[in-house]
């Protein structure tokens, strides 16, 4: 048997009454379908929203051979195509009982069939889920029909075209407020920073604290941006129904991770509270350590046994154990650091250190090594293996040095610990370094007469000693000839090679005033005259090459 109920043409009043009451119910009760009832992402999973233009009419359950979603879907389809049909008439819908169901139709069609247990989502009885649900669906074909008249769409195009034209203006204001904004700082703020810089004795740097207020200003303008072009879209896209829907995903998908961003803040701000007190007290403990070993490399503040040139290795130690010691202090505090995820991560960095790090560890290992045992340090001249040249930079990982020919010899640490290191200029300053050569004579040269002349030489050359006489080894007694050995003294190792060339041309004018002949680096014979240049061929001029006329 077939029940039909309420129906606007039937002039019945006793109906209207009824649908009045039966509307009234659904307000005492709380009967909305937009947010009382639950999600259809809920924990029941099997739930959900028929909707029309964004707007949740009412629930559905799946059934055997559709899902919740799939069943939601037809019947919105079915309402919008009823809407769209212009000859049919809302109020015409009806509700046909058919036992274990009730069945909404309207133009000969089934918009959806109510089972009891559709009516279990709302504690309500399926006949009065029924009556609701035609109602809604009523409201819903006028409503989608209404919003789409062509009087309406022309309103709403002004609406967007005024929107449009109010967000370039605010805009442009914006950006004229902002640049105003910008010089008020740079005339007013800035300076005010700089004192506060030199109030503080440099403790508080004026570069960096005026970075991050630029900074943050930046970043309020791009937010305020971001929000205004979000409501503008928003607005837009609401106002007319075709995109109402995605309005609406647009602005969940904007809001919704703000939100949650926003609740998990406030949920840790104990412990973002604690993070930063900590982050302050550790910046300005290190920089109040940095003071003190500035001290120590200026020598304002002296330490027994500790080399000024240790004052930044050390601090830079210091400073690494007091960092590591905040981040052992901070990790509990970290948001996440107890999720599995954060676990995971720094398992998989602790490996990733652990296996790439030996070179690493052991070029800082060296680097230090050499810093306190003062091998050497900036500016000194150095020899490594086949390599001299001066310092010029020590990194912990590397030591840069720059060759006679302007070279730059990069070598690593730990090549240097295992690698004999000449240092030049450790002793020059105080007691001088030795520059040597050595030259072979022949027997028949009075070995006094050749110490003077390498003694004279040696006086005749720019950029040794005076106050330190040269002196003269005999160093071995050859076959064919006496090698003597000429020793002076330089404190100016950055001159070295130029003091080697200029004492070499020295000692051959000398042999050659003296008619004596140097017999190295070899001797065959004895010559019928001395292999010497006579004095007036000292100075002979270059020839040109002639031109073949």
């Amino acid at each position: 048997m077939k029940t039909q109920f309420i129906n606007k043409s039937s002039g019945n009043y006793w109906c209207k009454f009824h649908t009045i009451v039966l509307l009234l119910f659904l307000l005492l009760n709380n009967l909305t379908f937009s947010a009382q009832l639950p999600d259809s992402t809920s924990a029941q999973g099997s739930i959900a929203a028929v909707e029309i233009d964004g707007n949740k009419l009412f629930y559905v359950r799946g059934i055997s051979s559709f899902t919740a979603a799939d069943r939601a879907r037809i019947v919105a389809e079915r309402i919008i195509s009823l809407a769209e049909t212009k000859s049919f008439i809302p109020d015409s819908i009806q509700i046909i009982d058919e036992g274990d169901r009730n069945v909404i139709s309207g133009n000969g069609i089934v918009i959806v069939r109510l089972f009891d247990f559709d009516a279990e989502i709302e504690e309500v009885s399926r006949q009065i889920l029924s009556e609701i649900v035609k109602q809604k669906i009523i409201k819903a074909i006028k409503s989608y029909r209404f919003e789409r008249s062509s009087d309406l769409l022309i309103k709403r195009i002004i609406y967007a075209s005024i929107a449009t034209v109010l967000l370039i203006l605010i805009l442009f204001l914006f950006r004229l407020l902002s640049r105003r904004f910008d010089i008020f700082l740079e005339a007013k703020v800035r300076s005010r920073i700089e004192m506060l810089e030199s109030q503080s004795h440099r403790i508080i740097q004026a570069k960096q604290l005026w970075t991050a207020l630029r900074g943050f200003t930046r970043t309020i303008k791009v937010t305020l941006t971001i929000l205004l072009l979000v409501f503008y879209v928003q607005f837009v896209l609401e106002i007319f129904p075709v995109t109402k829907p995605i309005a609406a995903e647009v602005f969940s998908l904007l809001i919704k991770p703000l939100g949650v961003m926003g609740e998990a803040i406030l949920s840790e701000l104990p412990n973002i509270a604690f993070l930063v007190i900590l982050i302050f007290v550790v910046r300005y403990f290190i920089k109040l350590i940095k003071l003190f070993f500035t001290g120590i490399s200026q020598e304002t503040i002296v330490i027994a046994n500790f080399d000024s040139d240790w004052a930044w290795p050390t601090f830079k130690i210091v400073k690494f154990v007091i960092i590591v010691f905040a981040i052992v202090i901070a990790y509990p505090y970290i948001p996440g650091s107890d999720s599995d995820a954060f676990k995971g991560i720094s398992v998989l960095l602790g490996i990733m250190f652990s296996i790439g790090s030996s070179s690493f560890i052991s070029n800082i290992v060296a680097g230090y090594s050499l810093t306190y045992r003062r091998a050497f340090k900036l500016g000194d001249w150095i020899k490594i293996e086949n390599n001299f040249g001066e310092v010029i930079d020590i990194k912990p990982f590397v030591t840069r040095i720059r060759s006679l020919k302007n070279e730059e010899i990069i070598i690593p640490n730990s090549n240097l610990i295992n690698s004999q290191v000449i240092n030049f200029s450790s002793l020059s300053k105080k007691n001088g370094i030795i520059l040597h050569t050595t030259v072979g004579i022949g027997y028949e040269t009075p070995w006094r007469l050749v110490e003077e002349m390498l003694k004279t030489a040696a006086d005749r050359t720019e950029g040794l000693l005076k106050d330190l006489p040269p002196f003269v080894l005999q160093k071995s007694l050859g076959d064919f000839a006496v090698l003597y050995e000429i020793n002076a003294y330089c404190n100016n190792p950055s001159i070295m090679m130029k003091i080697y060339s200029s004492l070499h041309r020295n000692i051959l004018d000398i042999f050659n005033e003296n008619n004596v002949q140097i017999m190295t680096p070899a001797y065959e014979g004895d010559p019928a005259e001395p292999k010497v240049v006579p004095k007036e061929k000292w100075y002979t001029p270059l020839k040109s090459d002639k031109k073949l006329e």
